[in-house]
This record gives structure tokens, sequence and C-alpha cells, in this order.
């Protein structure tokens, strides 16, 4: 890259170790930013880190949960002593606990909950001051299609990710002055190692169901990660991005 490390911008990736944190990681850092992520597991993120150092990547990995404030005020406090101010923060972390409604424990709830939507307010609350002191920030938050339609067994899922719109919308009208942009992107859909180790069967009833006749791939989503983060896309805040394959059109 032409810039010095210390004139790019900062853009951290919550759930980085994941497929398409992965593939944002990348992204970002092909596109000139200097980029940190972070992660839960610690033997992951060490064969991770390992992996990317291979593949070319120099991407700085801090440790926090997500669901809890203080760690990812820690967390926060951390990057900006080591690499500097976050300017772009992509809220990614996510994970799954399905189940009937009926049959879905309080743990369940507050598990997914606390990790994709708690963290959202998480991670943004500890860098929107330091974005408003500069006038400039991207916050990109990380939905669902399943957020935008509902999906049996993800009452927990679906609540949370249609949650992160509703602070993407509040958010952004709160900041716009302020130089800060906050959208949502809502994949459908990505062959992601978990999605691809769903039975044959299932997932070829999943495609079934895209008009498009394929799965999303993890670069086409960090591709649109990677515009909202950028100057190019400075007049875009408060939207929600669908990237389905017209699975849902709302």
């Amino acid at each position: 890259m032409t810039n010095e490390p210390n004139t790019k911008r900062v853009a951290l990736v919550t759930g980085a170790t994941g497929g398409l944190g992965t593939a944002m990681c990348k992204k970002l850092y092909d596109d000139g930013y200097t980029v940190v992520g972070s992660y839960r597991s610690q033997t992951k993120a060490d064969e991770w880190k390992a992996q990317m150092k291979a593949e070319g990547y120099d991407i700085e990995l801090f440790q926090a949960d997500v669901s809890d404030f203080d760690s990812c005020g820690r967390m926060i406090a951390a990057i900006e002593e080591k690499v500097g101010p976050v300017d772009i923060l992509v809220n990614n972390a996510g994970i799954t606990r399905d189940r009937a409604f009926h049959k879905m424990t309080k743990e369940m709830w507050d598990d997914v909950i606390g990790t994709n939507l708690t963290s959202v307010f998480n991670c943004s609350r500890h860098v929107i001051e330091s974005m408003i002191k500069r006038n400039f920030g991207r916050i990109i938050n990380i939905s669902s299609v399943n957020g935008q339609r509902g999906q049996f067994g993800q009452a927990n899922y679906s609540a949370a990710k249609a949650g992160m719109h509703g602070f993407t919308k509040t958010l952004a009208m709160e900041v716009a002055q302020k130089g800060i942009t906050v959208n949502t992107i809502s994949p459908g859909y990505i062959g992601t190692d978990m999605v691809m180790a769903v039975k044959e069967e299932i997932r070829n009833q999943i495609v079934a169901q895209i008009p498009l006749g394929r799965l999303g791939g993890t670069e086409e989503v960090a591709h649109l990660v990677s515009f909202l983060a950028s100057d190019k896309a400075s007049f875009i805040t408060g939207a929600n991005y669908a990237i389905n394959g017209g699975q849902h059109v709302a």
C-alpha cells in the first residue's frame, strides 16, 4: 500500500475469525485500511492469525466478550493504545441458538441477544465519542435476511437482527452532522463453512428458494462492507442493504 500505517484509517471487525469476518478483514486490508479484529477463542485466534500471516495479511486481534460492556471498553482502549482510534466499526459478531420458541430457554435468548444485539451497543458506545471528536466515522452493522422476514426457530436471532437496524436508523440520525454514517447489511444464505457443513439435501433446499440459484459469496458481502466504509459512500446513512440473491424482497 502507498500510505504509511499511521495515515491509514483503522477498521475494527468484530467476530473476525468467522467466514464473513475473515472475508471482511481481507477486503478492508486489501483496500488500504489498518485492520484489527475481535475474538473470543484463543486457540482459534492463534490459528487464524497464523493463516492470515501466511497469506500476507498482518491483522492484529484483540480479545473481548462483545456481550460485556466493560470487556468491549478494555478492547477498544487496547486498540487505541496499540494501533490508534477506530475509524470504521463493523459489528459482525454473532451466534445462533435455534429452537422453536415454546422450547427456547432463557439462556438461549440471553446468549443471542447479548452477542448479536447488545454487542452493537457495547462496541458502538465505546467508539462513538472519539468519532464525534474527529468528525468522521463509519459504523456497519451485519444483520440478516431473517431479521427482515423471520425464521422458524429463530425468535431470538430474528429479534436481535431486526433490532440492529432499528439501532442503525436512530444512531444514523443522531450523528449525521458529525461526519459519521451508520448502515446495516442484511445477508441471506452465504457460503460460509457453517452453511457448507449443512447436509447437502438441506442445502439444496435452501438454494432452491433463492431466485439467483446459488449461495452468496463471503467476498460479495465484504465488498459491500468496504464500499460503505469508503468516502464514496459518505451520503449513505441509515440504510439497510439486502444481499440475499432475491430470496426476500422488501
